[in-house]
């Protein structure tokens, strides 16, 4: 299948569909010029091939609103040569501050909230043959912006798609992280002729949500983890009883071998203040600000920079980019250049989807459209 990506970002999401096999990622657009150049910077050093329609740094608005309509006329020409050789999907989370309770929570009317509308009218003018929704659970479960959420889908059932949609956490697919994404899923209905997919009244049946989750949400949070424990300084701590090892943050230190990791010395250097990196218990994140992880559990998030900042389990010093990719469940062998900036580094590696929940959506859409049912 080939896919369009969005708002790529370093391209978390997009790797998950093309590690997955049955992928191709075809096109890519990023508005952010140091994010597309930490994109191929890492697809290149992990051998993966350059997109057939190329890399365009350009505000996606430009496609419906800008003055040289060629653009959106190319960009269509694309999608219908595609849809001629392979099934053809847009995938991309539009910026989602203006939707997030810890965000500015501007909803639609937002500079980055308006993107989401300009997105799906991209999508009901292109008409792929399917297309991935992603963003932060304050669209699915704020009551204002659900309204909007509500409009959006609307629209692409006007457009001839049938949807699905989930509100699914990191947690769930093996990332050591607890983040909710909604994640919405449409195919036309030109697509569920032609695959024979099961769909009633705009809406697809029997999509394998549960199919590639490892765990069971409510059963992780029910577990012993541990709360706060005194700051050891670079003193080894064993694992305690009765939690998944898999879901922690030392696991996945361990797995990419983070020390060794060619980002391992990216990080911030505090100006002042050393005392709260040695005084604040491994643990502690009760706070919005200074969350000290505990690397026998999961991060809070992934949001590490601006006003959250997230330091070292045993070690006086915020994490590092190595870490917090690690955290994100990228694949050790995903390196960003040592020569971009640490905030450009840690604002990508904060706004991806984790690689695991990406790959295991990836899965399910690959499944659904090939009636496997796990």
């Amino acid at each position: 299948m080939n896919i369009f990506s969005f708002f790529a970002g370093a391209g978390f999401l997009d790797l998950g569909f093309e590690l997955q096999g049955d992928y191709n990622i075809v096109f890519v657009n990023e508005f952010h010029e140091a994010f597309d150049r930490i994109y191929r910077y890492a697809r290149q050093n992990m051998g993966l091939q350059e997109p057939k329609y190329g890399h365009h740094i350009e505000d996606i608005t430009e496609y419906i609103n800008g003055e040289h309509g060629d653009r959106l006329q190319r960009l269509i020409d694309w999608v219908e040569e595609s849809k001629e050789e392979e099934l053809t999907g847009f995938i991309g989370g539009p910026p989602c501050p203006d939707f997030s309770v810890a965000g500015k929570n501007r909803g639609r009317d937002g500079e980055n909230g308006k993107l989401s509308g300009t997105y799906a009218q991209l999508i009901c003018t292109a008409l792929p043959d399917f297309f991935l929704f992603e963003n932060v659970k304050g669209l699915y479960r704020t009551a204002r912006h659900r309204q909007f959420f509500e409009e959006l889908k609307q629209q692409f059932r006007a457009h001839g798609y049938s949807l699905t949609e989930q509100l699914v956490n990191s947690l769930e697919f093996g990332a050591a992280q607890d983040r909710d994404r909604i994640i919405l899923i449409g195919f036309h209905q030109d697509a569920v002729n032609r695959l024979h997919l099961q769909a009633d009244n705009g809406v697809l049946m029997n999509f394998p949500w549960e199919a590639h989750k490892r765990y069971n949400l409510k059963e992780i949070k029910n577990l012993p983890w541990p709360n706060k424990s005194p700051y050891q300084e670079n003193t080894p701590m064993l694992m305690p009883n009765g939690i998944i090892e898999d879901l922690t943050i030392q696991h996945w230190w361990t797995e990419n071998d983070v020390t060794h990791h060619p980002n391992a010395n990216m990080y911030f250097q505090p100006r002042a203040g050393i005392v709260r990196f040695r005084t604040k218990e491994e643990g502690d994140v009760e706070k919005k600000c200074y969350k000290r992880l505990h690397r026998w559990r999961y991060s809070p998030t992934a949001a590490y920079g601006n006003n959250e900042v997230h330091i070292h389990p045993f070690l006086p010093r915020r994490i590092s980019v190595a870490e917090s990719l690690a955290i994100q469940s990228l694949p050790a062998n995903f390196i960003l250049p040592q020569d971009v900036s640490l905030t450009d580094a840690f604002k990508t590696v904060g706004n991806g989807v984790p690689f695991v929940l990406a790959n295991g959506i990836a899965n399910s859409i690959n499944d659904y459209i090939n009636h496997i049912n796990n």
